[in-house]
């Protein structure tokens, strides 16, 4: 066969001989095959456990915030630095606990493992939201990728980042199937014993905060009350909300597929700044990739994700 031919027989179709199967990605089988075996050789060289700086955050972090309480009490407390820390330990508390979730500080054979679960535990509770209702909805998640009727973080659907702002603050209000309203929602759907069971620990959670803000402004530290909680909760979940759920997985609306239910963006306060959410997709690709693995692990696999028919450009994420 001429060299013409061959490529005609790959690539296209002739009348009486049918082209390879090709892809939406116009790609062969045998192609997507081989790229398939590279990617999974290379994601096997950056899963790994996050390890001890995850867990030294998570408790000695939890630690120093719960130590200003008694400072509050002794009125030794200065606000300004206490609403700075407890909101930045807030809001970074559940890319700590993201990784809890798939055990990616501890791995469930490490002798360590139940520092992985008392990690996410103690992270998410500045925003009050139990880690086992957060493992639970948040695996969900990933199955159901930008579903809008199965997908528990689809409310957070926006138009812009100004709209994503606003939608963070509207979808906590009550009757606004949003925010912790959705997951206790799909929770109810799971309907598992374990979904249950988180749904008792969120409502005792929620409780026992509205209960600790009432008993503070009841004994006079209203103030600190709002600094040391309040708003540090609401401050860490509008940057939960933006960074892990709106920037990552926008635009929403008919990306289900492996390659585009995220995307690869730029952020204003960098990497770090992002919690390296920047590289979701890495994420939802091989969840046992520690964040802050996302970004080697992009660049390694950067020519495969192009070849995929993915946006490898990191551009700033835009309205539509």
């Amino acid at each position: 066969m001429s060299e013409a031919g061959l490529i005609e027989g790959v690539v296209g179709a002739t009348a009486d001989r049918p082209a390879l199967l090709l892809g939406p990605d116009g790609l062969d089988r045998h192609t997507r095959r081989d790229l398939r075996k590279e990617e999974i050789a290379i994601a096997a060289r950056f899963q790994g456990e996050g390890g001890w700086p995850y867990a030294i955050w998570a408790v000695g972090g939890f630690a120093v915030w719960l130590g200003m309480f008694a400072l509050a009490f002794l009125h030794r407390l200065n606000l300004p630095v206490a609403l700075v820390y407890s909101s930045v330990y807030a809001g970074l508390g559940y890319i700590v606990a993201h990784d809890a979730i798939h055990h990616n500080i501890f791995r469930q054979d490490s002798r360590w493992h139940w520092l992985n679960e008392l990690s996410g535990w103690l992270a998410v509770l500045p925003i009050v939201f139990p880690f086992p209702l957060a493992r639970i909805v948040h695996l969900r998640h990933h199955t159901h990728v930008n579903d809008p009727l199965e997908d528990p973080d689809y409310s957070d659907d926006a138009r812009n980042v100004w709209h994503a702002i606003w939608k963070t603050w509207w979808n906590r209000q009550p009757g606004v199937k949003g925010s912790i309203h959705a997951y206790k929602e799909a929770a109810y759907k799971i309907g598992t014993p374990e979904a249950m069971q988180a749904l008792k620990i969120t409502l005792v959670a929620q409780l026992l905060f509205m209960a600790a803000l009432f008993a503070m402004a009841w004994s006079g530290f209203a103030l600190e009350a709002v600094c040391l909680w309040w708003l540090p909760r609401h401050l860490g979940l509008t940057y939960a909300r933006i960074y892990l759920s709106w920037a990552p997985h926008h635009p929403r609306e008919g990306n289900t597929g492996r390659y585009n239910n995220s995307v690869i963006f730029t952020s204003m306060w960098g990497d770090v700044g992002s919690s390296f959410m920047a590289y979701h997709l890495l994420h939802h690709l091989y969840p046992r990739i520690p964040v802050h693995q996302t970004r080697p692990a992009f660049y390694a696999m950067r020519h495969i994700l192009e070849a995929r028919g993915v946006d490898v450009s990191s551009r700033p994420v835009k309205g539509r």
